[in-house]
């Protein structure tokens, strides 16, 4: 590893473009039922509401991943080749992959989240911390596509990374947010990332699991009410996009496991009819009415061994907790 990189790099590549944004906002809350993506929960409020869900005593899946990698930390590194390039997707806080520093050595460090600005006061703090690794800030909506640009290739290149492993690290069970068919089209372009790098490179994968709906529920739906605030904080984040008038007291959270689809839904349900107007339009909605907010599907190992060998994985490794909730993948890219 390099001692020359006392600053971070940092590359965006994704650019909002405010009539696209717009125009599926519109197209969603036209639908029957209506429906706003997910992204939207996550403005500036909504990152710090999640934050404070995953301290909360329902919500088990941070704290049970994070068990995992204490436990199991050795043999994952023994997995993973050494001296790689980890790319972190939707690295946030970069506090997870940090972690994995000190057993995984890796050459570089690439962070991904949607943008450069989320990312840059954690990786000026964590550079002062490791020195020696070189870091990159990667501003990618990867969930429209992932690749390496070729920005962050050159820079690989100046960093003696070209030809590395890569790992792809994504925690967090965040691969739930997808539909199974989503799911497997960006995991077919981690194993194309991965490929593309020196031999040894894979995925380490955090994935939740299915249990019962008394241990499921109570995780999307809190005693406090911590996840219907970040819930209906999303209107409020429409509301600035679209010109909307919500009014997030009208609306009631609801957080529910379909197991037909093995997916927890959220909702926002109306508690009252009314009508909701922007510029140039408006919606009613009766009593009772939902908008569907988030899936977050939930996997049983098999399901989801298959789903990476599909993939085009090659046989995978997981380690799981003493209660089984939650398991963290190693798929090695050949």
């Amino acid at each position: 590893m390099s001692l020359e990189t006392p600053q971070p790099h940092f590359i965006q590549v994704h650019q909002d473009d405010q009539q696209a944004v717009r125009a599926e906002l519109l197209s969603g809350l036209a639908q029957s039922p209506a429906r706003v993506a997910p992204k939207f929960l996550y403005d500036a409020l909504g990152s710090r509401l999640f934050d404070a869900i995953t301290e909360l005593a329902e919500y088990y899946p941070t704290r049970t991943e994070v068990a995992i990698f204490a436990q199991h930390g050795r043999d994952m590194a023994r997995a993973v080749a050494p001296s790689s390039v980890l790319i972190d997707l939707g690295a946030g806080s970069c506090a997870k992959a940090a972690r994995l520093f000190a057993p995984l050595q890796p050459a570089a460090y690439v962070a991904v989240d949607i943008s450069v600005d989320y990312l840059r006061a954690s990786l000026l703090t964590l550079q002062q911390r490791h020195l020696g690794l070189p870091m990159l800030g990667l501003g990618q909506d990867f969930s429209s596509e992932l690749a390496l640009p070729e920005a962050a290739q050159r820079w690989l290149a100046t960093q003696g990374a070209a030809d590395a492993p890569r790992t792809v690290f994504y925690p967090g069970s965040s691969i739930g947010n997808f539909t199974p068919p989503e799911a497997l089209t960006l995991l077919r372009q981690a194993h194309a990332l991965c490929a593309a790098g020196g031999a040894g490179g894979g995925l380490l994968i955090g994935v939740d699991r299915v249990k019962p709906k008394a241990v499921l529920e109570p995780a999307y739906a809190d005693a406090l009410g911590v996840t219907a605030a970040f819930n209906r904080n999303l209107l409020l984040h429409v509301n600035r996009v679209l010109g909307t008038d919500f009014d997030p007291a009208q609306w009631d959270h609801v957080g529910l496991f379909d197991e037909a689809k093995s997916r927890i839904e959220m909702h926002l349900q109306a508690r009252a009819a009314h009508a909701v107007r922007w510029p140039q339009g408006e919606r009613h909605f009766a009593a009772g009415e939902r908008i569907h907010t988030e899936n977050s599907y939930k996997w049983t190992p098999d399901a989801f061994a298959a789903l990476l060998s599909e993939a085009g994985f090659a046989p995978a490794t997981h380690w799981t907790d003493p209660q089984s909730w939650f398991s963290v993948f190693w798929a090695p890219a050949t």
